[in-house]
């Protein structure tokens, strides 16, 4: 299937305590850009393909730094919208050793959160694409975006576009505005094409007890029809800043698994679960069997974690080096 990846969610400022310091420890803080589906799309453009971001930022320069970083990197924007109101920020502790990172969220009330459902033509928007990705974040972030993650889905389904989504549960975000994640959740699932979740994911949606992953993933097959993949890695984490890590994927009767993969001395870990996400993709749309598919979404993850930031700055050849061991020497 031809055309670009859609990806609709919150364009972030991230603030970064420097130099695996505590929030506030030296009262200074690093600044970028971020959002799940913003680091999809930066990751999914880095691959090759045509990315377009679906947003909405506050007319100040701070949602112009944030359209401006995405455009530099070659991801469309012309679905980014430009409205009243402040941007949506979170705050990252970087992790150390026993130490995990901690995130504080500062999203209530941002443009994006206060935006209707009928702000987007999602009949315009969605005419002529591959995939729509959208995760678990976007509708947590209020009923306005709730009900548009939901319309989308809905008009991708009918105009041919395959949906993509990634779990990603953010309880605290449901909870400050009561909204009912698991039926909302649930909505969009039963819309999916590839899914990336765990069991812990299915047993929300299924409001049933965590089983097995293989269990799991079995009964969200049978669930949502329209499910063709579930995707996820799997591992251990040794520290905050080492673990194992093997990606996994699903198809209706069949699995497969990557390597597994030791990292030491993680640079970042936000971000990873897209750059994952972003591969899978990658391998779906460029025809790729099912064990380059997986094999190819690890390595990529893999990678992530080299780089501070959120997003993936990567390519083909340096994932298929990390898949294929190639070494360390330095590339001249």
């Amino acid at each position: 299937m031809t055309g670009p990846v859609v990806c609709f969610g919150e364009l972030l400022l991230r603030l970064t305590a420097p130099n695996n310091e505590r929030l506030m420890q030296s009262l200074r803080l690093d600044v970028g850009c971020g959002g799940a589906e913003a680091n999809v799309a930066i990751s999914l453009a880095h691959l090759g393909h045509q990315a377009r971001m679906v947003s909405s930022v506050p007319q100040n320069r701070l949602g112009d730094a944030c359209v401006d970083a995405l455009r530099s990197y070659q991801v469309d924007v012309s679905g980014v919208q430009v409205r009243e109101g402040r941007m949506g920020l979170y705050f990252l502790e970087s992790g150390v050793i026993t130490r995990p990172s901690r995130v504080v969220y500062d999203r209530e009330g941002s443009t994006f959160a206060n935006m209707r459902s009928a702000d987007y033509d999602w009949e315009t928007i969605l005419a002529d694409v591959a995939y729509l990705h959208v995760t678990g974040i976007t509708p947590a972030t209020g009923a306005g975006p709730a009900e548009a993650t939901i319309a989308a889905a809905e008009v991708a389904t009918r105009l041919g576009a395959k949906v993509s989504f990634d779990g990603n549960y953010r309880e605290a975000l449901w909870q400050s505005w009561g909204g009912d994640g698991a039926a909302v959740l649930k909505s969009i699932v039963s819309r999916a094409h590839v899914a990336f979740i765990t069991e812990r994911d299915i047993a929300l949606l299924l409001k049933d007890k965590a089983e097995s992953r293989e269990e799991a993933v079995r009964r969200a097959f049978d669930e949502f029809p329209s499910l063709q993949y579930i995707a996820a890695t799997n591992g251990t984490q040794e520290s905050a800043t080492a673990l194992t890590l093997a990606g996994e994927l699903y198809t209706r009767g069949r699995s497969w698994s990557s390597r597994t993969y030791r990292l030491d001395n993680i640079v970042g870990r936000i971000g990873r679960g897209d750059a994952f996400a972003a591969g899978i993709l990658h391998g779906l749309i460029s025809g790729y069997e099912p064990q380059r598919v997986v094999n190819f979404a690890a390595a990529a993850c893999v990678i992530k974690h080299s780089i501070p930031g959120d997003w993936n700055l990567t390519n083909i050849s340096e994932v298929e080096a990390t898949m294929y061991d190639s070494g360390f020497d330095v590339r001249r």
